[in-house]
């Protein structure tokens, strides 16, 4: 829950208005953040945010940025592959931990310094790599949709680590049914009710694949750096 308003005795600025946003989405989703919550959680006026933001959509723009900034960029000397998984971790840890993001993610119109900077970076090192400009845009589409449909999947699972899976499976598929769908009673019984199991170790399997199929079909660029790998 949101915590209680904070009284600004200092000045006010930008990062202060995005970062409560932030904070208030992150505890009750988009839908907490008005121009009326965000003042409300900085203990001022909903007026005096517009010193600062123009209206809820530059909010919102900002608050992806601030996103952004927090997801590592492409070590320029690592290696293609290690720097493109590295980046891959990263984008999913924030945005675990800001689960509202991932529908916003690309689709802002005015995006942030933050937000570009990432971008460039990404298909800095695909070009660095010796991937065509062509083939960066197959590659970064591929790792992005890979990326954001497993982070999308994984945080509307009816369940977490450490919750009950089997009075769960038993909710969802009762024993009496396993007989109707025996493929997926295998699976739930062999891999998904073992103990250990978390379904967010799929990530890097995917990953992996996903990688390692890049490199294969990536086309030098003359003149454009080491081969990936």
């Amino acid at each position: 829950m949101a915590g209680p308003p904070t009284s600004r005795r200092g000045a006010l600025h930008r990062d202060d208005v995005v970062a409560a946003a932030v904070a208030l989405a992150d505890d009750g989703g988009l839908g907490a953040v008005s121009m009326r919550s965000v003042a409300g959680r900085l203990g001022v006026e909903a007026m005096s945010l517009y010193h600062h933001v123009a209206n809820k959509s530059d909010i919102l723009d900002g608050m992806i940025d601030m996103v952004f900034a927090e997801i590592e960029l492409p070590d320029d000397d690592a290696e293609w592959t290690t720097a493109m998984a590295d980046r891959a971790r990263s984008v999913r840890a924030a945005l675990t931990r800001h689960r509202w993001a991932i529908g916003l993610m690309e689709s802002r119109v005015a995006p942030g310094p933050a937000t570009l900077r990432h971008h460039d970076a990404v298909i800095g090192c695909c070009r660095r790599a010796g991937f065509t400009v062509e083939m960066t845009a197959h590659a970064f589409s591929l790792i992005d949709s890979y990326i954001y449909g497993f982070i999308l999947q994984e945080i509307n699972l009816p369940f977490d680590d450490g919750d009950d899976l089997g009075a769960l499976v038993d909710t969802i598929m009762p024993p009496e049914m396993a007989e109707a769908y025996p493929h997926l009673t295998e699976l739930t019984t062999e891999v998904v009710l073992q103990p250990g199991y978390s379904y967010g170790d799929e990530f890097d399997f995917g990953l992996d694949l996903v990688l390692a199929a890049i490199v294969s079909r990536r086309r030098p660029s003359t003149g454009r750096g080491a081969t990936a790998s």
